[in-house]
């Protein structure tokens, strides 16, 4: 429809330039002595409009040709462009296809335009890091440690590594310098943690566990198991004295003492340093809060020596418990040991059949059979000990 628009109206323009041209008496007279040339007005206009198109012709083309240096440079220039964008879209796109190979060498094309250098080096970093390139990838790094607009970023992505590489000093050292330069966002709070967990820093895994929980940046099963780790390490190491014992559990937080892995785990580094008394209020407390067979077995180790006031009273609070609790073959152990140790027989042997009875586990399987034949043994009864002991070897082998 346009192009029939377009030809009626070049035809009208067309009839109307003829019938003016043909009704157009005028003419052009140029003097030049001693010569004179006459033209008709159409054919100056013929002419004036050729020379007119003829001139600006000319022009744009001396134009065209001064300008020309800088139009291929612009030309070279877009090119370069078009190939460094689509370097860096090739090297991401390879990146999370998991083509690591391809990915560094669509970075090294991706580099060669200033202004993608830093990404380009961070993804060849990456690639190069997993294929285990280590060198090329630390050549990747370095090549852009002076840019300050990549700065969190590269230091992100080195302690991301470094990490992953089970480098944990030299990741630390690249947290302090973020940590210098002012970012504590949460992903650089996380891979700090990481980096600390590795290095075995269990107080500075805690500060950052709990720092994490506050802004809900760590899955509670994930938070409570780095929890467990840290409390572990810290309770096990043999270096700890009494004294120096009760100073970290004192620092532990009133949420984290009451539970049982914690308790149970505090429970047996007091008494491995003869704070009985302290274990049991520590399993005791955590019984309260959340019934767990861990702490009850902390509990039965925590036992003072026989005949002493604090052994009746614990012998007491589980007779108590067990009301509550009938079924737990755990706590009906406990039990018949201490009335073991205080020489009560008759509750030790009732107790220990009773866990026999309930018994789950190879493991309260065998304690049982044991106690029952030292029972035995120390009545003199030898042949139900050699009974049992045969049982608790058996138990032993399953």
């Amino acid at each position: 429809m346009r192009l029939l628009l377009w030809l009626v109206a070049l035809m009208a323009a067309a009839i109307g330039i003829a019938v003016t041209a043909r009704f157009n008496p005028g003419n052009v007279v140029f003097f030049y002595p001693p010569y004179r040339v006459d033209l008709s007005l159409n054919f100056f206009v013929v002419v004036a409009v050729l020379l007119f198109g003829l001139m600006y012709a000319t022009v744009r083309a001396f134009r065209a040709t001064i300008s020309m240096p800088k139009r291929v440079a612009a030309y070279r220039l877009r090119k370069r462009e078009r190939d460094g964008n689509k370097g860096l879209r090739d090297a991401l796109k390879a990146l999370f296809e998991g083509r690591f190979g391809h990915a560094e060498k669509a970075a090294m094309r991706a580099a060669e335009l200033p202004e993608n250098a830093g990404l380009a080096a961070l993804i060849g970093a990456r690639a190069a890091h997993r294929m285990r390139q280590s060198a090329r990838r630390d050549s990747w790094l370095a090549g852009i440690v002076r840019d300050n607009a990549m700065k969190t970023a590269r230091l992100m992505t080195v302690t991301e590594l470094l990490v992953d590489d089970h480098q944990p000093e030299a990741a630390l050292e690249a947290v302090a310098e973020l940590t210098a330069s002012g970012t504590r966002h949460i992903h650089a709070l996380q891979w700090s943690m990481k980096a600390h967990q590795q290095a075995k820093n269990w107080p500075e895994v805690l500060r950052l566990v709990r720092s994490l929980d506050k802004h809900k940046a760590l899955h509670p099963a994930l938070s409570a198991r780095l929890r467990e780790l840290a409390y572990d390490a810290l309770l096990s190491d043999p270096s700890h004295d009494a004294e120096s014992i009760m100073r970290v559990w004192s620092g532990v937080p009133g949420a984290d003492r009451v539970k049982p892995y914690i308790a149970a785990r505090a429970a047996a580094a007091l008494s491995a340093r003869g704070l009985h008394d302290e274990a049991r209020l520590t399993a005791e407390a955590s019984l309260a809060v959340e019934w767990d067979a861990r702490v009850v077995r902390a509990y039965r180790d925590a036992a003072p020596a026989a005949g002493s006031p604090p052994l009746l009273a614990q012998i007491e609070r589980c007779e108590t418990w067990i009301k509550q609790h009938p079924n737990d073959p755990e706590l009906a152990l406990t039990l018949g040991t201490l009335c073991l140790k205080q020489k009560l027989w008759g509750k030790a042997q009732r107790y220990l059949e009773r866990a026999l009875s309930d018994a789950g586990e190879a493991r309260v399987v065998r304690e049982a059979h044991l106690k029952l034949a030292q029972m035995h043994d120390a009545l003199g009864q030898q042949e139900e000990a050699a009974v049992h002991f045969r049982q608790c070897a058996l138990a032993s082998i399953v």
